[in-house]
């Protein structure tokens, strides 16, 4: 199984969910799901997190989650661990309760945390649990409506911050935003993570992946570098025209060969660009190689092409 590409880094935030084992259910009664909240409070507790949204589901739990030590994989692996061994231990049962690895996506707060943490109280209702958010007792949306009093491990006056300068204009207009996606089709904010990975604008995502991905980008074990970090065919189609000036005819078979070997796009991808057959491609991706290998000049300065565009061998 591929690693997932976690991206750590301090004050990062992230949407976190973990599902049971073959979709089984992970909380059984409310003595399940309270103990799990105690491990929330104690990861907060021993590893400073923040917790600014839940939502408890039969067979899986999200979290709106940031980190100021920079250090989610210890945090979940807490939370995880010790529900894990609570759970099998209550239940007379051994193996794994959740399946897999837990999802982490990196999220750029200050444009996406408002609708993530709808999109987390909204999951019961979803569901067809009940009909308004505030009938699932097992979600903080109570705590951010002021009909519940948030626990002292739960963070809500950052979030609230943004819905109004008072707690109570802010309880107000929290609720009527959660409740304006009552019934509304889609309203998924994770559909939109780039490689399912980061959640956020352009700028965000490049900047992360400047700054924390980098020297990984290299890494081909991790699916997730390759999709962040590869260039579309019109963009080294671009940079391939803006380095060489032999002619039009050259530089779209050195932007076809570069595509094809070095940047991990499918062959759909390229043709499509390119408007030729998939079979094409390799054909000419075959015919340039052989010529590279004829005129070193040529191939020097491809190669050296490829490395500016910091394109990985596939």
């Amino acid at each position: 199984m591929a690693r997932p590409l976690r991206i750590e880094y301090p004050g990062a935030f992230y949407h976190v969910s973990s599902r049971g084992n073959e979709s089984k259910d992970i909380f059984r009664d409310e003595k399940d799901r309270g103990r799990f909240l105690s491990y929330l409070e104690s990861a907060v507790i021993r590893y400073k997190a923040l917790i600014h949204a839940y939502c408890l589901m039969n067979n899986h739990y999200h979290l709106l989650i940031s980190t100021p030590a920079g250090n989610l994989s210890q945090i979940i692996r807490h939370i995880n661990g010790a529900y894990t061994v609570y759970f099998n231990k209550r239940h007379h049962r051994i193996g794994h309760l959740l399946q897999g690895r837990y999802k982490a996506i990196l999220v750029e707060a200050d444009e996406y945390a408002g609708e993530l943490s709808r999109y987390i109280h909204l999951n019961p209702v979803r569901a067809g649990i009940v009909t308004l958010p505030e009938g699932y007792p097992w979600t903080s949306y109570l705590n951010y409506t002021g009909k519940k009093k948030a626990p002292g491990w739960q963070t809500t006056d950052w979030l609230l911050g943004y819905f109004g300068k008072t707690q109570a204009e802010a309880q107000k207009k929290y609720r009527a935003f959660v409740e304006a996606k009552i019934g509304v089709a889609g309203g998924d904010p994770l559909k939109e993570a780039k490689a399912s990975t980061i959640l956020g604008r352009t700028e965000f995502i490049e900047e992360i992946t400047v700054k924390y991905i980098g020297a990984r980008k290299r890494n081909r074990d991790i699916p997730a570098i390759s999709a962040l970090t590869r260039l579309t065919p019109q963009e080294i189609a671009m940079k391939v025209q803006m380095k060489f000036q032999d002619g039009p005819e050259h530089v779209r078979k050195t932007a076809i060969y570069l595509s094809h070997r070095y940047s991990g796009l499918s062959l759909k991808e390229i043709g499509k660009y390119f408007g030729i057959k998939e079979s094409a491609v390799s054909q000419s991706s075959r015919r340039f190689e052989t010529a590279l290998s004829e005129n070193i000049r040529i191939r020097k300065k491809v190669m050296r092409l490829k490395e500016e565009l910091n394109l990985c061998n596939v």
